[in-house]
């Protein structure tokens, strides 16, 4: 078995696309008005609209209610980011911070209050685990 994707279900599409590809670089591929995926080497981040969730089960997902999961990108170098980002997120969590597990971790959340982690390693554990991961 191999992770594939994380899907957001939103309200917005084109905001939530548009706020994912600032905070990642990485342009998405639309396949449809209501449905577009931000692709990444190791999972796809995939975003639907509230109209895609009658396709599974009516009801089954609902725009902008999570409160327990937490969307994390490895990145190059955490400060950078955070100093590229600084003046186009509206809700910083915590600035960049090392945390006792060797990561340094910046966390805020999207247009629709889903938090985003992105994090750098920086102990010699954290960058051995992190080696093969591409950034």
């Amino acid at each position: 078995m191999n992770f594939a994707s994380v899907r957001l279900i939103t309200d917005d599409v084109d905001r939530l696309v548009t706020f994912y590809e600032l905070v990642t670089g990485t342009p998405a591929t639309w396949s449809t008005p209501d449905f577009a995926e931000v692709c990444f080497p190791s999972a796809t981040l995939a975003i639907g609209s509230t109209r895609t969730v009658a396709l599974f089960a009516p009801g089954s997902a609902a725009p902008a209610s999570n409160r327990s999961a937490i969307l994390e990108f490895l990145v190059a170098d955490v400060d950078t980011r955070h100093e590229f980002l600084r003046g186009h997120l509206s809700d910083v969590v915590t600035p960049p911070t090392t945390m006792p597990w060797g990561n340094r971790a910046f966390l805020f959340r999207d247009p629709d209050g889903n938090l985003v982690n992105l994090f750098t390693p920086v102990t010699e554990e954290a960058v051995a685990k992190f080696a093969a991961v591409p950034r």
